[in-house]
């Protein structure tokens, strides 16, 4: 072996030669098809951070190039009232073209089939969008509608109710023809109209008893300027005056970047997911190369006695390792790339911009260069066994390796250097560095976790398998334990990716439980609001009439706070060093009563029934939470302004309340005495037995009463589980690479493992066993190992879930058993099938085949 490096007393590095490279050509002879298997688990990994990343790319390019049509105008303003004459009059100074906007909620009727729906209503003057426009279906519906006072409606209340164009829709006691429908607009997903379809109506015709007090609207007014006039100089010296009279306000450039932060987050976020597909890929590179290395001792043995040094016979299997990393990588890129295509299409309903496909050269860069340096470094950790081969092991192969120290500093540094980049690679992919070492950490622990069930599962098999009863168990659970046995690996695979799946199983089981109905019959489903002082009597006439219960009747008056302990609102809401302050700039609905409700849970204080009208300081319940946020206790002071007139209150109690019943809960509960002559409207809660009698209940209301808005609560429930369909399926597709990954890895582990199936097999055979045992004995072991690995993914699933349960969304955990068992079927059956596929004719090689081969 001419030019082969010679031991000396030199350090032992590792330098890649002429020679190293020719010996890692040749040593790869007969392995390369296995090694497939392992570059395609790097290659899952890789696809997936590309694609997310380059997706990333090209959404950023998009929002840059289409900021005026995110917001359909180079500046907006917009008031929870209307705007005050001093706005007014700093409206007309700017000049430019103006568009007026006014949107609220309320209950919208077809009367062609007598169907009522909640709907969000735009009264729009011509002009807006000035940027971008209105996509209506017929398209040219989009210019038509104002002019001939008609109206657009959406999709979805179409498909909803059949709703054509030529119909009617009513808002208020104002019909208005159906001129179109709407299929995407300005500033709107599509998920908008999940939660409250729209309904554009002109300005000009709108009814303005849908404005009456106690309505809720929202005035927007939109600006274009063909002057090239800088807005951003307008915005700083309106801003300050515009805020001081609760009036917001949006620039183009503003617009931009709250849609980067929010989408970069979005696709940063299903990077962290795809992230665990490669560092599962590598893990399976990594048990790969260590059962490479041991059918490789004799080789290296061979080179140490022909004088090679440990560093370049080290170095000929990292140079393996990093061609499997570059092959991987850069077939994963081109995976990537095209998956990247399919994106778009996945989260095209949370999108606001129509994304362009182009390929993100440096999103590709990051995802090869990721690829290769994580195989390399999860490689290092078993190759770093060649340095204590013995050239003995060439003439003796029982020579033992030497034994590992208690504490090798190499090893050590090898491992930190993986941990930092795993970390610095979370980092980098997390919307924030927070989130990212928070990521990091939980990945780590959630890998220590399986790893340590692994470990502890192998023990316990060792110690407690059963000494009798049927062979084909004994044996097949044994070889859970047996040398080079796959129970780790398959562990940290399949576990991770059931891990993700049935964690989002939970959360959206934990989260539809929240606003699911109950089936009780004093539980309400129906609640009608907007009810003015004198039309409550009627309302309930109405429900009456219709069969419905009247569960409750519930005043509502609007407030602010004007000052907290003492200190004015103003001068808090000044402070820079308090941070956010909506708490204080927000508009309050408070009630009044002399009692505590069925959602509520009294938690310090006495909660006071009734007060003196004339009292000088009045006792008030305050909700847990908002009175942490305000940062005040029992006998703080609040004094508000009630319209016009100020109320000072002391807080004389604090309430828990569950903000999931369908109730009419608070805030603030004032006693009875004090507020009722102060302006206000009711809210009617009722109940439905079924979707007809709701029907029914509320168009009889809307007839008579148009101002009165309704919400179904089984509606709420359908929309809530569409979104979190749409969320999930986001998420389990990214799960997927996780999955397919775990699959990958757990058939190169088989085929790590066949030559010594394919032994323990022919002496099985030897012995007498029948291939019907032994495929006994191999159903045995992959069934087990399919459990172990699904049932510690799901627990750590279930686990998780229930902390955020607990700690996030403050609800009792909640659990699909048929989900579940899907997920254990699903994955037991793959893991079996990929075991059984992988055994196939080993039962029927020659015995002396192997006999031979082993002496």
């Amino acid at each position: 072996m001419s030019g082969m490096p010679r031991e000396s007393g030199s350090p032992r590095g590792i330098a890649v030669t002429a020679w190293v490279l020719r010996m890692a050509w040749r040593d790869s002879r007969g392995s390369r098809r296995r090694m497939g298997v392992y570059v395609l688990s790097m290659v899952i990994g890789v696809a997936a951070l590309v694609a997310i990343n380059s997706f990333g790319s090209n959404l950023e390019s998009a929002v840059d190039s289409q900021a005026r049509t995110l917001l359909g105008a180079d500046l907006s303003m917009e008031s929870s009232r209307p705007f005050p004459d001093s706005v007014e009059a700093w409206i007309g100074t700017l000049g430019g073209e103006q568009s007026r906007r006014t949107s609220f909620s309320s209950m919208v009727v077809f009367p062609r089939t007598g169907d009522t729906r909640l709907a969000t209503v735009r009264a729009m003057e011509p002009g807006f969008p000035w940027y971008g426009s209105i996509e209506t279906d017929p398209p040219g519906a989009a210019t038509g509608w104002l002019g001939h006072g008609g109206a657009l409606v959406d999709r979805t209340l179409v498909q909803q109710f059949g709703v054509e164009v030529g119909d009617s829709v009513r808002v208020g006691t104002r019909a208005y023809a159906v001129q179109g429908v709407l299929v995407k607009t300005p500033r709107e997903s599509a998920a908008v109209s999940l939660f409250s379809p729209r309904v554009y109506i002109p300005l000009a015709g709108l009814d303005t008893l849908l404005l009456d007090r106690g309505s809720r609207a929202e005035y927007e007014t939109y600006f274009r300027f063909e002057d090239g006039r800088d807005v951003e100089a307008i915005v700083d010296t309106l801003g300050p005056k515009l805020r001081a009279a609760r009036v917001g306000f949006d620039t183009v450039e503003e617009s931009r970047e709250n849609w980067d932060d929010a989408l970069s987050n979005l696709y940063r976020f299903l990077g962290l997911v795809g992230f665990i597909a490669l560092l599962l890929g590598s893990l399976g590179v990594s048990s790969a190369i260590h059962v490479y290395i041991r059918q490789r001792l004799d080789t290296v043995a061979v080179l140490r006695v022909f004088g090679a040094r440990s560093g370049p016979t080290m170095a000929i299997y990292v140079v393996q390792s990093f061609a499997m990393g570059a092959v991987g990588a850069l077939v994963g890129a081109g995976a990537g790339i095209l998956l990247q295509m399919t994106l778009p299409r996945l989260v095209a309903d949370v999108l606001p911009v129509d994304v362009a496909f182009s390929i993100a050269w440096g999103a590709v860069a990051t995802g090869v260069g990721v690829g290769v340096l994580v195989t390399v470094l999860f490689a290092l950790l078993p190759l770093l066994s060649v340095r204590n081969v013995s050239p003995l092991h060439a003439i003796r192969s029982t020579v033992e390796p030497a034994s590992r120290r208690a504490f090798d500093p190499v090893r050590a540094s090898v491992l930190s250097v993986v941990a930092v980049a795993v970390l610095l690679v979370a980092v980098m992919q997390a919307p924030s560095a927070a989130f990212g070492l928070a990521y990091a950490a939980a990945l780590a622990f959630v890998f220590l976790l399986l790893a340590g069930v692994a470990r502890l599962l192998v023990w316990a098999v060792r110690r407690y398998a059963p000494s009798s009863g049927s062979y084909t168990v004994r044996q097949g659970l044994a070889n859970l334990h047996r040398p080079n046995n796959q129970t780790r690996l398959l562990m940290l695979s399949l576990g991770i990716g059931t891990f993700l799946i049935g964690l989002m199983s939970v959360t959206e089981a934990t989260l539809l439980r929240q606003v699911a109905v109950a089936g009780d019959e004093s539980r309400a489903n129906l609640v009608f609001f907007d009810i003015q002082r004198d039309q409550a009597d009627g309302v309930e006439s109405v429900l009456r009439a219709e069969g419905l219960p009247v569960l409750e009747r519930v005043p509502i008056v609007t407030m602010r706070l004007a000052s907290v302990k003492g200190r004015s609102v103003a001068d808090i809401r000044a402070d820079s060093s308090r941070g956010e302050t909506w708490q204080f700039r927000r508009e309050y609905r408070s009630t009044y009563r002399d009692s505590l409700t069925a959602s509520e849970r009294l938690v310090a204080g006495t909660f006071v029934r009734t007060a003196e009208p004339d009292a000088a300081v009045v006792p008030i319940s305050a909700e847990r939470d908002i009175a942490a946020d305000l940062g005040i206790g029992l006998g703080d002071t609040l004094s508000w302004d009630v319209q016009g007139v100020e109320v000072p209150t002391v807080v004389s109690s604090i309430r828990e309340v569950d903000w999931r019943r369908v109730q009419t809960n608070f805030f603030f509960v004032f006693p009875k005495g004090v507020l009722e002559s102060a302006p206000q409207f009711s809210v009617i809660l009722s109940r439905a037995e079924d979707e007809a009698a709701s029907a029914a209940a509320q168009q009889a209301v809307v007839r008579g009463f148009p101002n009165v808005s309704a919400i179904d609560a089984s509606l709420v429930l359908q929309v809530f589980d569409a979104i979190f369909s749409r969320i999930e399926f986001v998420i389990r597709f990214m799960a997927l690479f996780s999955v397919l990954t775990g699959f990958v890895v757990l058939a190169g582990a088989v085929l790590s493992s066949r030559t010594q199936r394919i032994e323990e097999t022919v002496l099985l055979k030897t012995l007498g066993a029948s291939e019907g045992q032994v495929l006994r004995i191999m159903i045995v072991e992959y069934v087990a190992l399919g459990l172990l690995a699904v049932s510690t993914g799901l627990l750590l699933a279930v686990g998780t879930g229930w902390l955020l349960a607990l700690f996030v969304y403050d609800t009792p955990l909640a659990i699909e058993a048929w989900t579940l068992s899907a997920i254990v079927g699903g994955v037991v059956l793959t893991v079996l099938f990929i075991g059984a596929a992988s055994s196939r004719g080993i039962y029927r090689r020659p015995a002396l085949e192997v006999l031979r081969a082993e002496t």
